[in-house]
């Protein structure tokens, strides 16, 4: 079957592979550089392995904004942030003014009272204030954490907000809407802490815009030359889904290293070739340091996108996209599944979209193949190549990178191979691999918590990530590792063999070809694997349920054909008629499924597969 260089129409896709994608490898790829792989492994007496990568680190500025203040310099009047205003029109932030205005906002931090103890907090989304806020605390070394805005917004008793802001004893808060944000602040703030809003003032608060009037001292550079790699840039909180947040110190070396090795690893992005639209939340990682670091760091663009992975979420990203074509996208999984919809519908956004576009990186979980094949589809329409599709492995511990699978044709779940600068140490744990890694980005612990930062270290100093993986090629480490699951996340049937719940949830996901969105697997303690599986919206509408049914037991078959053991496929699952819900904590920002929050809220959903049998809607095999 020919294989169309030219997109005439929308089209609907099959339930199995798409025809002209049977010989993918040879289609060719829109080529970008990126960094060598060439990986040194050393197997210890003790079993565990290093790996490490042969190419150096490149230098890097010890201060986090001293790329900033070059790019200022160098290219004043190019975008660095743009947002939409109260008018729908894109307000644009240039290099120059972005500098100025910054050192306006550092001056009134200097003066405010915040310092090192008692940082810069954010309980509001991305803003262009918002951005200026945290580069402005960075610059004179005031620690600086944006706190999850769901804490605020989404919480009835603000637990996790209280706990946040009693751990950091902030010297200023800023929110962007002060009424919206009025219960939670009066839940949590004391009065004698400064409020800063960008709009809808309540008492006590100040307008943001009363910061950009003060002028700058040379308290500022003096401040400034104060600074060192360990100076605390900012306090990033861990998702929390096993217990209380933790506050993960992100160093200003930490920041700038991290920084250096994710553009090695993708050079085209270094000298101003980076433009995004993107939505990811800055009080996480991956939004905050990779993305909005990445854009300053390298003289880039970045459209700040108010969407969200959600479909009311979508049609704001896609009427954002329809205007500003990225040349790299950054999502997770759950965005991708809701975008490729939207660009399959309609050829003049998918046009756009691949007009200038080099790399799509998906990030927070895995990519189902069957959303893979789409976007490689919807490419060789647009543009008559595939791009690349690239992810890593990260945490906010690393700032968050460590790992990149920078391969042209890569397997799904395969992270890649360490980054530049750090050391990755593979420790055998039960029939797996934990893996640690060592390097300058990694964080030298948690704010105000010495027993988790003892804990968080083994005796060589690596840090510990409480995840598997293992080798795509046990002969050659250059082919990368692949996600194992995470260890704390796996459990034991009642015959004491470990359930691998990321490796079989994944298997799950590409053998239903896109109908089942997610997976949460049961069974600790019981004598066989189960599952309640969550199902495509768009699939579940074009079929029967009977359809639906004969589908899904076909991949359960496929899985059970393919593994023997009892804890190696599922034996009876049941299809969720409930969406994982946000406020209880089974959905993440970033929206992937938080298991141990669906396992511990649905019980009654889990007493379904193994204590009635006889309930209809269960699957079995």
């Amino acid at each position: 079957m020919g294989r169309p260089s030219v997109w005439t129409g929308p089209f609907v896709w099959p339930l199995n592979n798409i025809p002209f994608l049977e010989t993918k490898q040879d289609i060719a790829y829109l080529e970008v550089p990126t960094a060598a792989i060439d990986i040194e492994k050393n197997t210890r007496s003790d079993g565990s392995i290093l790996l490490r990568s042969s190419l150096p680190l490149d230098t890097y500025p010890e201060k986090i904004t001293e790329r900033l203040r070059y790019w200022a310099d160098k290219n004043p009047e190019k975008i660095l942030l743009a947002q939409r205003d109260a008018d729908g029109n894109w307000y644009r932030l240039t290099y120059a003014e972005v500098w100025k205005k910054m050192l306006s906002v550092a001056q009134f931090l200097i003066d405010s009272g915040a310092d090192k103890e008692h940082p810069i907090v954010v309980l509001s989304g991305n803003s262009w204030q918002h951005a200026l806020l945290a580069l402005a605390a960075q610059h004179v070394g005031i620690p600086f954490s944006a706190i999850s805005s769901a804490y605020s917004l989404k919480s009835k008793d603000y637990k996790k907000l209280k706990h946040c802001i009693q751990l950091l004893t902030p010297g200023l808060v800023f929110v962007q809407d002060g009424q919206r944000y009025q219960n939670a602040l009066n839940a949590v703030l004391g009065v004698d802490t400064p409020l800063v809003v960008a709009e809808n003032p309540i008492n006590g608060s100040m307008l943001f815009d009363q910061l950009l009037g003060v002028s700058p001292t040379k308290a500022v550079e003096q401040a400034h030359k104060q600074l060192t790699a360990d100076t605390i840039a900012k306090i990033l909180f861990t998702s929390g889904s096993t217990g209380m947040p933790k506050g993960v110190i992100n160093t200003q070396g930490n920041l700038s290293c991290n920084l250096q090795q994710i553009t090695q690893t993708y050079p085209f992005m270094a000298n101003g070739g980076l433009l995004l639209m993107d939505w990811l939340p800055w009080s996480h990682t991956f939004g905050g340091n990779h993305n909005f670091g990445l854009v300053f760091y390298n003289g880039g663009t970045l459209y700040i996108d108010e969407g969200n992975p959600t479909p009311a979420g979508t049609e704001i990203t896609v009427r954002n996209l329809q205007e500003i074509a990225p040349t790299v996208y950054f999502n997770v999984p759950k965005g991708f599944e809701e975008l490729v919809v939207q660009l399959e519908q309609d050829k003049n956004f998918c046009s756009l979209f691949f007009s200038q576009l080099k790399m799509l990186f998906f990030g927070g979980a895995s990519l189902s193949q069957h959303v893979r094949d789409r976007l490689d589809a919807l490419a060789l329409r647009t543009v008559g190549k595939r791009i690349l599709i690239s992810s890593g492995y990260g945490m906010t511990e690393a700032c968050p990178s460590t790992m990149f699978n920078t391969r042209y044709d890569q397997l799904s779940g395969n992270l890649g191979v360490p980054v530049p600068g750090i050391s990755a140490k593979l420790v055998p744990c039960d029939d797996a691999f934990e893996v640690r890694f060592k390097g300058p980005n990694l964080t030298p612990g948690y704010w105000r918590d010495d027993l988790q930062t003892k804990n968080a270290f083994d005796e060589e100093g690596y840090f510990k990530s409480g995840d598997a993986l293992k080798f795509q090629d046990a002969e050659d480490a250059n082919q990368g590792l692949v996600y194992d699951g995470r260890i704390t996340e796996n459990f034991k049937l009642n015959t004491g063999t470990w359930v691998n719940v990321g490796l079989l949830r994944t298997q799950l996901i590409n053998k239903s070809n896109g109908i089942i969105k997610d997976v949460v697997l049961t069974g600790h303690d019981q004598s066989f694997v189960g599952a309640l599986l969550f199902l495509d919206a768009n699939m579940r509408q074009k079929m029967t349920l009977e359809e639906l049914r004969l589908r899904l037991i076909k991949a359960l078959t496929a899985i059970f054909k393919r593994n023997t053991g009892a804890s190696t496929f599922v034996k009876k699952a049941l299809i969720a008629d409930f969406e994982p819900s946000a406020k209880r904590g089974e959905l993440t920002e970033k929206g992937s499924i938080n298991q141990r929050a669906v396992l511990t809220n649905r019980k009654d959903w889990v007493a379904k597969i193994y204590h009635e049998p006889s309930v209809s809607e269960i699957l079995e095999i």
